[in-house]
């Protein structure tokens, strides 16, 4: 397939995880790919192995959580390609795991806040204006199943992430008729780095309740984040697909 054949597509989060296997995926399919990561040599690193496979990325040294850092970061990618098709915003971060709200910090909270929230308000902010300037775009952010159902001993995740379900509905219908979709994505466990790193009773409590009984791969993410992406996907915004092995109630 070649659906992203001359469109530039921004991907935050991806040096790693989810956001580098979706980055590769786009650029496997024409896309030329700019990865936002805060770590700059993973995305370096990240974009000379999609370079390697004879596809176009590139990586900026790009905070979400930080305006000028993001607003220099989509400037760039204007600047270097001339417009901006797609952003998905796969960066986040998971804040304590297996811990009551009596002991999860306030500073914590902020910082799951600043990253998972913020950042997507940001991003969202930023990449839509040259997208409506074309009369086309696609966004796509990450929420997560625990934003729908709660994921107890996660409190800043999971409020966070159900924000960001409420930005996508809410923004996707300020621009519904503008050419330019704006959906969210909310996975159960997928198997990546930052659930490797949390308490494995957290990621046992997740895993236990979804009816396929596994966790889900960061390719069967990306496959979908693909479509959600690609201009096949005309007829939804405000929408938050669900890839949970059938964890998913509403």
């Amino acid at each position: 397939m070649n659906r992203f054949a001359d469109q530039v597509c921004v991907v935050t989060g991806g040096g790693s995880g989810i956001g580098k296997v979706v980055a590769h995926r786009l650029a496997s399919e024409g896309a030329n790919v700019f990865i936002f990561e805060r770590v700059v040599d993973m995305g370096k690193a990240a974009a000379d192995e999609i370079r390697s496979g004879g596809f176009t990325a590139d990586a900026l040294e790009v905070d979400i959580a930080d305006e000028e850092s993001v607003q220099s970061g989509v400037s760039h990618v204007l600047n270097a390609a001339g417009k901006l098709d797609v952003m998905i915003n796969c960066a986040g971060i998971a804040g304590p795991t297996n811990t009551k709200i009596l002991d999860y910090t306030t500073e914590a909270f902020d910082e799951i806040y600043q990253v998972n929230l913020r950042g997507s308000y940001l991003m969202t902010k930023y990449a839509i204006q040259p997208m409506l300037d074309q009369g086309y775009g696609r966004i796509l952010l990450y929420s997560s199943i625990g934003g729908k159902e709660g994921n107890p001993g996660m409190c800043g995740y999971a409020a966070t992430k159900s924000a960001v379900i409420g930005l996508v509905k809410g923004v996707g219908k300020e621009y519904a008729e503008s050419g330019v979709t704006v959906n969210g994505l909310a996975p159960a466990v997928i198997r990546t780095p930052m659930v490797d790193a949390c308490d494995p009773a957290m990621v046992d409590y997740m895993t236990a309740r979804i009816p396929m009984q596994r966790t889900g791969t960061m390719e069967e993410a990306a496959a979908i984040s693909a479509f959600i992406v690609s201009k096949e996907c005309s007829f939804c915004t405000g929408f938050v697909f669900d890839i949970s092995g059938g964890r998913a109630t509403y």
